[in-house]
């Protein structure tokens, strides 16, 4: 199967390179950018990366027989390129400086703030581990503009470190991590001529790095997971490990096929196994997938269920890992690319453009992107700003289930009277008894007019009211 695989500059144009700025403000600009070029390069480049993890199934020379690969972890099948070598070698470096900046002592619910030194020290050095650790190709494309490729890098880069002011880390900076790479591949950076193979070298050598310098941010600093959807989230920090891992354990294709929407490979462990903590113990050596649940189980306790129910409800698929794998990435769509908590602090410069892709169909703005916190109003005394059609969030009026049907009877309490139950109650008042509640005289109180009515009217009014209701355990008068 032939993959669409992310653009390379060309170089025989030069290219114009301009300061990565925020772009995506309020929740109809999520469905902006899920038609922009950005969005389209993200895409590929998850593809492809996706596709070149799926198991290979070689044919020999007699044509009888095939040779089977998979792609573990630490494998030796996947060789590393030196540019992988090098762009791995800036991830180990930033590893290191955790060693230079150890968390305050004592306990901290809310993030340990030696993570903003730590970040202010990375930020300082960054420009120079940038020169050391990535290939000469990349530094040094061909440039008509004053802003040089490292602005770009160093925004993405220093996006996928998680944020000091808030002192958290989420899919959001795992997808500017994603985005640093691609910035690296755009740029000459990685070969793009090899068949699949410098694409698992990225995912092994440089993502599954990327994940272990991230948790052992987190368990370090205690950072808190940004944007999650507590229990109802796939995951508090991360979402690719699930979507590679899931392809490491798909069933074996050739290079003509298509990418499969089923089955596994042969002796791949049972989805159920994530409950297994020994299964557990062992797959994540070997697999991202279960990589990331082995982390979990580092970090929480209590039965697998009740702290991780959307991964416990993947674990029942018979389908194969390739079904979750195909699931994965309509969920990485729908939970990361267009939720606007997630994708509101990336950054778009000229290699990740906000600029709208000529092919892209216009998408309607969904659930997903209308999920935001609400924005605090502030206090002027000229004139509001005047807020487009498109920034209303339409809530459909809420229909009392009652309302379907012309009349329910009710159940009636053991204590009621027959003549209660004997007609039919209504789900909503009818005409006649809304005008007769409206004839009915107002108490002192009228909530309409806010003005308190005369003596005599509440005499009125209290005559006409029926006796309360008395309970069956209740007294009578003089006993």
């Amino acid at each position: 199967m032939e993959v669409t695989k992310l653009s390379v500059l060309s170089d025989q144009e030069a290219h114009t390179f301009i300061t990565p700025v925020k772009r995506i403000n309020e929740n109809h600009h999520v469905s902006r950018f899920l038609t922009s070029k950005a969005y389209y390069d993200i895409m590929a480049f998850v593809l492809q990366l996706n596709t070149a993890m799926y198991p290979c199934r070689t044919q020999i020379a007699d044509g009888t027989q095939y040779i089977l690969q998979s792609w573990e972890l630490g494998s030796p099948n996947v060789p590393l390129s030196d540019a992988v070598r090098q762009v791995r070698g800036l991830v180990d470096e930033l590893c290191s400086i955790i060693d230079e900046v150890p968390p305050d002592p004592g306990p901290r619910r809310f993030g340990n703030v030696s993570f903003r030194r730590w970040y202010e020290v990375v930020e300082a050095r960054l420009p120079k581990l940038l020169d050391h650790h990535l290939p000469k190709e990349v530094m040094s494309p061909s440039n008509s503009s004053q802003v040089s490729i490292k602005v770009e890098l160093q925004s993405y880069l220093l996006g996928a470190l998680g944020s000091p002011q808030r002192l958290d880390y989420g899919t959001g900076h795992e997808l500017s991590f994603l985005a640093f790479l691609g910035c690296v591949w755009k740029a000459g950076g990685f070969d793009s001529s090899s068949s699949g193979n410098e694409e698992r070298g990225i995912v092994l050598g440089i993502i599954e790095p990327y994940l272990q310098l991230v948790r052992r941010l987190i368990q370090t600093y205690t950072l808190e997971p940004a944007g999650s959807h507590g229990v109802w989230g796939l995951d508090d920090h991360s979402f690719l490990p699930y979507l590679f891992g899931s392809a490491q354990y798909g069933p074996a294709i050739s290079e003509s096929d298509e990418t499969p929407i089923e089955g596994s490979l042969l002796n791949a462990p049972d989805p159920a196994d994530v409950t297994k903590i020994a299964m557990v113990s062992r797959e994540r050596k070997k697999n991202m997938y279960f990589s990331a649940i082995g982390f979990i189980y580092d970090v929480k306790k209590g039965p697998f269920w009740e702290h991780s129910p959307i991964l416990y409800d993947i674990s029942g698929i018979r389908a194969g890992w390739a079904k979750i794998n195909k699931g994965m990435i309509k969920m990485y769509v729908a939970e990361v690319l267009s939720k606007f908590p997630v994708v509101q602090h990336f950054y778009f410069g000229s290699l990740f453009s906000w600029d709208e892709d000529p092919n892209a169909v216009s998408q309607p703005e969904t659930v997903h992107a209308a999920i935001q916190p609400a924005q605090p109003q502030a206090k002027t005394s000229g004139p509001q700003r005047d807020r487009s059609r498109s920034e209303v969030i339409k809530v459909p009026p809420v229909v009392h289930p009652m309302a379907t049907s012309s009349s329910f009877v009710g159940t009636a309490a053991p204590w009621a009277k027959q003549s209660s139950v004997t007609s039919p109650m209504t789900a909503f008042p009818s005409q006649a008894d809304q005008r007769s509640i409206s004839q009915t005289p107002r108490l002192p109180f009228d909530s309409n007019s806010r003005t308190v009515v005369s003596n005599e009217t509440s005499r009125q009014a209290l005559a006409t009211m029926p006796p309360p209701s008395r309970a069956p355990w209740a007294k009578l008068p003089g006993a």
